[in-house]
């Protein structure tokens, strides 16, 4: 059963790394995004096809701290 828990936080860990380093990507396309229909020529195409600035990936307050999984 040891083991097994000890598993479970390895996989948990690296389900928040994972989930971590996606909404870090999806942010960097974002702002590479809203930074091209700022700037000339690309915001004579976003004004004329309707492209609009996207919001950020953006966590409620608190879940930037994981739950203590550890039983103790």
């Amino acid at each position: 059963a040891v083991a097994a828990f000890r598993d479970f936080q390895a996989q948990y860990e690296g389900m928040e790394n994972r989930i971590s380093v996606e909404r870090r990507k999806f942010n960097d396309v974002v702002r590479l995004y809203n930074t091209r229909i700022k700037r000339f020529p690309g915001k004579l195409l976003a004004g004329l096809f309707g492209f609009e600035e996207k919001g950020y990936f953006k966590a409620q307050e608190g879940t930037e701290n994981a739950p203590d999984i550890s039983f103790k």
